[in-house]
């Protein structure tokens, strides 16, 4: 089945969808509460004046309408008084981001393509994209925590888009929400016809990485206040030890990261030598490899039940001999590991290429026989360029010949299932 674009104009779908007056409202300069802390929305009603008494009560009512429900309009909080409402809505939306595109891949996968809220009166609304992966057991939703990247990671195509700015709590956490609205997430919601989600009884959005556009740990602040409000039990509800936040490798956060978000963590490694590193992955030179895995040794609660998982992605003879492999393991002895091989996502333009399976199942086996789980990472969403590395907001249309290519290797490789942590 060829990859679908969504016309989200003209989607009737059962899935939730924002309340209609949610752009005028913004227009009209209202701004929404979506996304907000417990602090945010304090702060929010001392704005319109609810009386210090109440402000406890207020936030936990409106903590659990937004939340654990996902409504749309602030008429359906019907413990709310009505006086309340009224002027909620006179002040405030539950506006979520507009979806300008969605496309839904031959396996599943789903990307959106989210315009955010306009940031004063020359900004026509950032654009990012967010990536939804179902799997039987569990659905992952891939985030974004900024506005293109600064890393310029040469496999990447989202490092092909310089950085606009980062991302807020809200517009972090509100990735969330709009999945959930777009897949039925919510109580008494159900999901859209087409594509599938988990059918093991569970949230459809069960997991979250922080493996979208943007490098997390140079939005610090931000995506540790929205992992917060993603992960509290009486909202969203996802535990911390679902929650994976990658990073290229900015070493004077990553203990700061174990002790303030307490996520699982995620390296970006994709060589064994520094000169090869520096090449790939540009901050190796400020922040080297034997650095990094000092730090990755130092990790907050790491133990063999809170292993690192290491990226690896395979690029055709540049970084997937046997001997790499060999040094991967050497390098990460003592290190409680996962080992994720991804096979190189192709994008136009890049000079790259996946390594043939061959080579990577000899490299995969080597580190298996040294004990460490190497799973091979089973490309998801290719036809839509939705697979890791392959993100960028602007949408560009691609030539004939590359999106043969892209669907043609989807479609010819039968690669075995091997569903990440």
């Amino acid at each position: 089945m060829a990859a679908v674009a969504l016309d989200i104009a003209n989607d009737h779908s059962t899935a939730r969808k924002p309340a209609a007056d949610g752009a005028r409202a913004l227009a009209a300069g209202r701004s929404s509460l979506l996304g907000l802390t417990r602090a945010g929305l304090r702060d929010a009603l001392v704005a319109i004046g609810v009386p210090e008494r109440e402000l406890k009560m207020r936030v936990t009512q409106l903590w659990h309408w937004i939340y654990s429900r996902g409504v749309t309009e602030f008429d359906a909080m019907t413990n709310i008084a009505k006086g309340l409402r009224t002027q909620l809505s006179a002040y405030y939306t539950l506006a979520r981001p507009e979806v300008v595109t969605e496309q839904v891949s031959s396996d599943g996968t789903r990307k959106w393509l989210m315009r955010m809220a306009p940031t004063g009166p020359h900004d026509r609304g950032a654009e990012i994209e967010c990536v939804y992966i179902p799997e039987v057991d569990r659905g992952t939703l891939c985030v974004s925590s900024q506005v293109g990247c600064t890393l310029n990671c040469t496999f990447c195509h989202t490092g092909t888009q310089r950085l606009v700015r980062n991302l807020t709590v809200a517009e972090i956490v509100a990735q969330v929400i709009v999945a959930r609205d777009r897949l039925g997430d919510w109580p008494e919601a159900v999901p859209p016809a087409e594509g599938f989600v988990p059918t093991d009884g569970g949230r459809y959005v069960s997991n979250i990485v922080l493996m979208g556009m943007g490098e997390p740990l140079y939005n610090f602040d931000n995506v540790r206040d929205a992992m917060d409000v993603v992960s509290d039990g009486e909202g969203l509800s996802i535990g911390r030890r679902r929650i994976t936040l990658s990073t290229s490798g900015v070493v004077p956060m990553i203990e700061r990261a174990g002790d303030e978000i307490g996520s699982m963590l995620a390296i970006s490694l994709h060589a064994v030598r520094d000169d090869l590193r520096n090449q790939l992955v540009p901050l190796n030179k400020k922040y080297p490899i034997a650095q990094l895995l000092d730090a990755c040794r130092a990790y907050p609660g790491l133990s063999n039940a809170k292993r690192i998982t290491f990226e690896y992605v395979m690029l055709k003879g540049v970084n997937d001999t046997p001997a790499d492999a060999r040094e991967l393991v050497r390098l990460l002895k003592g290190i409680p590991a996962k080992i994720n091989l991804i096979p190189f996502n192709p994008w136009p333009g890049t000079s790259y290429e996946c390594s043939d399976w061959e080579s990577i199942e000899r490299f995969s086996d080597i580190v298996f026989r040294a004990g460490y789980a190497s799973p091979v990472r089973t490309p998801r969403g290719r036809d839509i360029l939705a697979a890791c590395g392959q993100l960028k907001s602007e949408t560009e249309k691609m030539r004939a010949r590359a999106r043969l290519m892209l669907e043609g290797e989807a479609a010819g490789r039968n690669l075995e299932e091997n569903p990440a942590a």
